[in-house]
């Protein structure tokens, strides 16, 4: 009996561990199999392991990248991340220096043009008064009291005209264009040719006779002055006043997710008012979230996963091409049979998603509330304590965002806003609040809502070059049903340019002796 049963048992553990030997056989031809398909679908991302910091230092590394799971252990500021690097961005990065660098030496070349025009132009007064001095100053006829008047007249004039161009045109540039300014270039050309035309009648009507009426002399100069005056005011008129009449309605529109905005505008190059709207983006239109967008996207892919089509005659069959035909077919018809029902899925999931959102946001609501009680708790017992227990705005951030970490990470993963708020640009924004007496409300604000694109980091929205696309030339005004586009990066601003009409108004004199009513009462009216 003892015999059997410790055979029994033997060839319990025997077959067992038979079973278990197939089964490690199983699983590594398995692991086997998937190696062979992962190293099958290559991919040229460059992934840097994160056991390898970058920089040969593991607590460096740790403090310069956060983790996207910073709220599930968030008791001190570390965290481990995973770069990456295609060669897409490689090029990218490289065709962005080569414009940056391009874009740089057009701009400096611009401004060194505009230095020695202005230096010509001012200079040029001075040197009319000084020349005859210096050439022939025994044959000049002495100077008057008018004279000196005028002396007087031109330095003011040129004093306000150097204000008046330096508050013009030598203002930091907003952008770089890729065309000139039309108008700024034609202001530019008309006073190089005037300045140009002065020196010439100077070097033939004074210089060559040695004209000896100085008084004469100082009326010229000042005349150039006078003339430079209203030049700077056709400038301000084409520059800045021309442009501030609405005339067009322009509709921006972004290609990913239709997010749409209308603007007026002047009379403006296309040019011009592509940087008017880029400018208006930046503060108007909510981040681009492409999280948002991919869940159309997973829910096609979903739905067509689900279709298979078998052949069943083996791949030996003659009737190979007729087969494909069929088997696209049987998917169309699959995916519109699918379709049928994809609008009570659709709706499910949104309800459902809907209702995730309102729970993360109550225990979010909460959970910050009772954080800041604790601030204003503090507030009021720290004026009791000693100086050395006092803390900073920073550090109270710091002690209370623990506690609002987990519920913050859970609503922003629900809402798809992780990759938009770091913890530490939450933590700045915290004690911001807390520097400046803000309620919880406030705080959570830049959170419960996507607000403009400017609240957020730099690197999550500024691109380094726009590209404009237009059918007509980027220096031609702007026109009725004209259609252009600004290309960044992620997305596009589509622009469709409309004119104001036209607007007849009439006037109708109404006498306010006129307005006289009656009472009109019924049998059946109860008064």
């Amino acid at each position: 009996m003892d015999t059997e049963s410790t055979y029994s048992g033997y060839s319990y553990y025997s077959g067992r561990s038979r079973g278990s030997h197939r089964h490690g056989e199983r699983s590594r031809d398995r692991h086997k199999s998937r190696s062979k398909d992962s190293r099958s679908e290559k991919s040229v991302t460059i992934n840097t392991p994160p056991a390898e910091p970058l920089l040969g230092d593991s607590s460096v590394r740790g403090e310069q990248v956060q983790d996207d799971n910073w709220g599930e252990t968030t008791t001190a500021v570390t965290g481990t991340s995973e770069h990456s690097l295609s060669q897409e961005d490689i090029v990218r990065i490289t065709k962005d220096l080569e414009d940056s660098v391009g874009l740089d030496c057009r701009r400096y070349f611009t401004l060194t043009l505009a230095v020695i025009l202005g230096l010509l132009v001012f200079l040029t007064p001075l040197a009319f008064l000084v020349l005859p001095h210096l050439l022939w100053p025994e044959k000049l006829q002495s100077c008057g009291t008018a004279c000196e008047g005028l002396f007087i007249s031109v330095a003011f004039k040129l004093l306000i005209l150097l204000l008046a161009v330096w508050a013009l045109f030598f203002r930091p540039p907003r952008a770089g264009l890729p065309r000139v300014f039309v108008f700024r270039a034609l202001l530019a050309v008309l006073v190089l040719l005037f300045v140009v035309s002065y020196w010439l009648f100077y070097g033939v009507r004074i210089l060559d006779s040695q004209d000896e009426n100085y008084q004469g002399i100082v009326q010229y100069a000042v005349s150039l002055v006078d003339a430079l005056l209203f030049i700077h005011y056709l400038a301000i008129v084409l520059l800045e006043l021309r442009q501030l009449q609405p005339c067009f309605s322009v509709c921006v529109m972004r290609s990913t997710d239709g997010e749409t905005r209308h603007y007026n505008l002047g009379q403006l190059s296309i040019q011009r008012a592509a940087l008017s709207i880029i400018e208006h983006y930046y503060c108007d239109f909510p981040v681009h979230n492409p999280a948002l967008l991919s869940a159309s996207k997973s829910r096609a892919a979903k739905h067509l996963a689900g279709l298979k089509v078998y052949n069943v005659d083996g791949p030996g069959n003659n009737v190979a091409t007729g087969l494909a035909h069929s088997q696209s077919r049987a998917m169309i018809a699959a995916a519109a049979r699918r379709r049928d029902t994809s609008h009570n899925e659709l709706y499910y999931e949104e309800a459902e998603h809907e209702r995730r959102v309102r729970k993360r946001k109550a225990r979010l609501v909460v959970a910050v509330e009772e954080a800041f009680t604790h601030v204003k708790r503090m507030q009021e017992e720290e004026q009791k304590k000693a100086a050395g227990d006092v803390m900073d705005p920073r550090e109270a951030a710091q002690a209370i965002f623990p506690s609002m970490a987990r519920a913050l990470q859970k609503y922003l993963r629900t809402t798809r806003q992780q990759h938009c708020h770091s913890m530490e640009s939450i933590q700045q924004h915290l004690a911001f609040c807390i520097t400046n007496n803000m309620t919880p409300k406030a705080f959570l604000e830049s959170y419960l809502a996507p607000g403009p694109t400017l609240q957020y980091s730099r690197d999550h929205w500024l691109s380094r070059q726009w590209t404009l696309i237009s059918e007509a030339s980027v220096t031609s005004g702007l026109k009725d049903g004209g259609v252009f586009l600004l290309k960044c990066v992620d997305f596009n601003l589509v622009v469709t340019a409309k004119k104001i009409p036209y607007i007849q108004m009439s006037e109708e004199y109404i006498d306010p002796k006129s307005h006289k009513f009656v009472l009109r009462l019924q049998s059946e009216t109860s008064v």
